[in-house]
């Protein structure tokens, strides 16, 4: 086996990994404004599991009473600043007090529902008997006994809506608590008629893009949802979310849906183990619903239970949701290998109190650890080296006869006990490591907003101040080419011209990648080669 083609191969599947996404990321498709009215239809036609995504409106909308007719009840906690609307329960405003726009403390707070999405009717209800499809939120006769409140810590409060809808009676309990993002919900319906009724209830949410527009490349809004059969779906295209939107049917019933970027959450968690989601993407918008069956009885009340969490995606926070919200912050493959390193980030934090630096003592330790591995890699490709010219006299020799020129180059490598995949078999073992902590860094929300030089040195000019973000001057990137190119230069490498010509163009290409990734990798990227040469130079000189 060629040690330098491995190398080689290895090294172009970081670049395709790493570029593929930087030079094709997901389109933005651009859809023109759609009336309120028309949107919301286009939404709830959405709600019945197994229906595909309408391109327009199936049947005219109820036309929704005058703002002027709502009342806006505001729910002030610690943590949000909620607004909703006594026209059928609505959510139209939903600030994370403790999360804000830019660096600034003064800026405004996250708003999860957000301006595009306030006639969107997030925290909505339809209900769709055999047959009909009804937004309750466009019922005239909505009431409700809550008040504006200002909740403490400790305490919880229920607001209430009431109002008829399709010819059945409903009561929304909503229960907000002051110490948590989590809203809960009873629905009651009614059936005063002389029939049975059934069909399905769905419960909804809208929200704009839960992403900075200059960094949504590495960090898209998507929709996502936790599958009983298949675990952790999404959909992160919003082309296919726009033509042809998400269905959860195929993967059976559902635990939570949720409309997420890599720092915030806007879920819907059922009550009932038959739910189904569907969502769609339109007119800048992600709208979602989850579904579940109804039967009611002549003269009967049913009770449906649903909850929502409203929030950040703290792995903390949400281990103590129900219906395994947790799930919903997944690093894929490499889930396994990403979470322990978040554990040994934060333990780091504890201590430094700089998720920069906690960067850097990470990459040590990591660099510690594989360091026996690194030197059995360095000295096998010196071994390789110190072979070459062998190996070229072999191949020179056999050039006509490949068996025979196999057969005398697998006896050089037993004579020199030269292992031929000695000095990329520690590579292979530290890439998953190195992806596991590229996941790790690109979704946590710990790193948001997180400074490590927040100043340019002697300076007013902002720096590395948000670490989940681009180095604003790319010093960090470039100096990261620069060290790549050392590293490629102290590297032993064979006696082939182009293969040589291949490795030091690495550099480049990394460097060209890395110039728009999110500060906090670029920063463990660079301590890594430091520390490579470092450990390179040693060797050197020790032989």
């Amino acid at each position: 086996m060629d040690t330098k083609r491995l190398i080689i191969a290895l090294a172009l599947s970081l670049v395709v990994l790493f570029g593929w996404s930087y030079l094709f990321p997901p389109a933005e498709p651009v859809a023109p404004p759609a009336p309120a009215a028309q949107t919301a239809n286009q939404t709830a036609a959405k709600l019945e599991p197994g229906a595909s995504a309408p391109a327009t409106a199936a049947e005219p909308a109820a036309v929704t009473p005058p703002a002027s007719q709502a009342r806006k009840i505001s729910v002030k906690t610690p943590l949000f600043l909620a607004r909703f609307s006594s026209q059928g329960g609505v959510l139209e405003r939903f600030d994370l007090l403790r999360f804000h726009q830019t660096l600034d403390p003064e800026s405004a707070p996250i708003d999860m529902v957000g301006d595009k999405a306030r006639d969107r009717m997030a925290l909505g209800v339809v209900l769709k008997p055999t047959g009909q499809e009804i937004h309750t939120w466009n019922s005239p006769n909505w009431t409700s006994d809550g008040q504006d409140m200002d909740l403490k810590a400790g305490e919880k409060k229920t607001l209430t809506f009431t109002g008829e809808a399709g010819g059945l009676r409903l009561e929304r309990r909503l229960t907000v608590s002051a110490d948590s993002y989590l809203i809960t919900e009873e629905l009651l319906v009614t059936n005063p008629g002389a029939a049975a009724v059934t069909g399905q209830v769905a419960f909804t949410a809208a929200s704009e893009s839960l992403s900075p527009s200059d960094n949504n490349k590495y960090n898209p809004t998507r929709i996502a949802y936790g599958a009983a059969k298949t675990g952790f779906e999404e959909m992160t295209s919003l082309s296919d979310l726009e033509k042809k939107g998400i269905d959860s049917k195929e993967h059976g019933s559902i635990h939570w849906g949720a409309i997420e970027s890599n720092y915030f959450i806007f879920a819907i968690l059922p009550g009932a183990a038959d739910a189904q989601l569907n969502g769609l993407y339109k007119s800048e918008v992600f709208n979602m619903a989850v579904s579940q069956a109804a039967s009611i009885a002549p003269g009967q009340t049913q009770t449906f239970k649903c909850s929502y969490y409203v929030g950040p995606a703290d792995r903390a926070i949400l281990a103590g949701m129900p219906n395994k919200l947790s799930d919903a912050v997944d690093f894929g493959w490499f889930h396994l290998i990403a979470v322990p390193l978040l554990k040994l980030l934060n333990w780091f934090y504890l201590y430094v109190h700089n998720y920069g630096v906690a960067i850097i003592l990470l990459t040590v330790l990591i660099k510690l650890i594989f360091w026996p591995l690194s030197q059995k890699s360095y000295k096998s490709m010196d071994q390789m080296k110190r072979l070459q010219p062998m190996l070229t006299k072999l191949r020179e020799k056999y050039a006509d006869d490949k068996e025979r020129m196999n057969q005398e180059v697998m006896a050089l490598y037993k004579t020199y006990k030269v292992n031929p995949a000695g000095g990329c078999l520690p590579m292979v073992v530290q890439i998953p490591v190195f992806f596991g902590l590229y996941k790790a860094l690109l979704g946590s929300i710990e790193l948001r907003h997180a400074a490590f030089i927040s100043h340019v040195p002697f300076t007013n000019l902002v720096w590395l101040a948000d670490l989940s973000v681009k180095d604003p001057y790319y010093v960090t990137p470039l100096i990261m080419g620069a060290t790549m190119f050392i590293q490629q230069k102290m590297t032993p490498s064979g006696g082939d011209p182009m293969q040589a010509k291949i490795m030091l163009l690495m550099p480049v290409v990394f460097t060209f990648m890395f110039l728009n990734f999110p500060a906090g990798l670029v920063v463990y990227w660079l301590v890594n080669n430091v520390l490579s040469i470092g450990q390179q130079w040693w060797m050197m000189r020790k032989a």
